[in-house]
């Protein structure tokens, strides 16, 4: 008697293009496959691209161990005007000069942003007030509650391009890069926002190894199947 196949269960790396949601990613691969059960390791922004883990099947049991790991990213943070997500995608609501780009002001700037940090969680978020997500507050004009909470960040390089700053950095799961961006700003006495984001790792795994979305829709299923990389060991909760 033949047994039936198994339903698809595993990792797939995935390079996000800019554009799209990390729930639009998801949507791709569960047409691909044709399983429901499908979810991801940690939200990209639409304005972000690089790596989305997406969980399929019983990998989706590994959604909380994966979320919590370290991520690493690259970007640029561009100085002279805030906006109200904190990233490219918003309104600008404040404007300042640039600051110096000298590199001992620029140091200090980094070291206050280094180590175990506080920082606030961006009102354009799906952080979660009084039961409703922070960004439908926001987009209806109703008081968004600060919270802060706390994150890791090793910075790994950081380039002057004025009036803009390159990065990369290492950060605990649940870091807002576009919060560090806009604090930056104000603490240089200016006005910033994240105007790129790229992920590059989150945890052992790299975006050098993922999928794009392009080669993904030209997969059959059965090549999309097979890659699939098992859930590490202990992922399980």
């Amino acid at each position: 008697m033949v047994q039936p196949a198994l339903p698809p269960c595993g990792l797939l790396l995935f390079d996000k293009p800019k554009g799209i949601t990390s729930h639009d990613a998801v949507g791709l691969l569960r047409r691909k496959l044709s399983i429901r059960r499908i979810g991801h390791s940690g939200t990209l922004d639409p304005m972000a691209t690089g790596l989305l883990i997406l969980l399929v099947g019983q990998a989706t049991r590994s959604q909380a161990s994966l979320q919590g790991s370290a991520k690493t990213y690259c970007g640029t943070i561009l100085f002279g005007a805030e906006t109200d997500t904190w990233d490219a995608e918003g309104k600008v609501v404040a404007e300042a000069p640039p600051p110096a780009f000298d590199e001992d002001s620029l140091r200090k700037a980094v070291q206050a942003f280094s180590g175990r940090i506080i920082q606030s969680v961006p009102a354009y978020s799906a952080v979660r007030s009084g039961g409703q997500a922070r960004y439908k507050l926001a987009r209806a004009n109703k008081e968004v509650p600060e919270i802060k909470r706390q994150a890791d960040v090793r910075w790994l390089s950081w380039a002057a391009r004025p009036p803009a700053l390159d990065f990369e950095l290492e950060c605990s799961g649940g870091t807002y890069v576009r919060s560090i961006a806009c604090e930056m700003g104000r603490l240089l006495g200016s006005r910033a926002h994240l105007s790129a984001l790229r992920r590059l790792a989150i945890g052992r795994w790299s975006v050098a190894n993922a999928v794009t979305a392009q080669a993904l829709a030209a997969m059959t299923p059965e090549e999309a199947a097979a890659r699939l990389v098992p859930v590490p060991e202990g992922a399980n909760a």
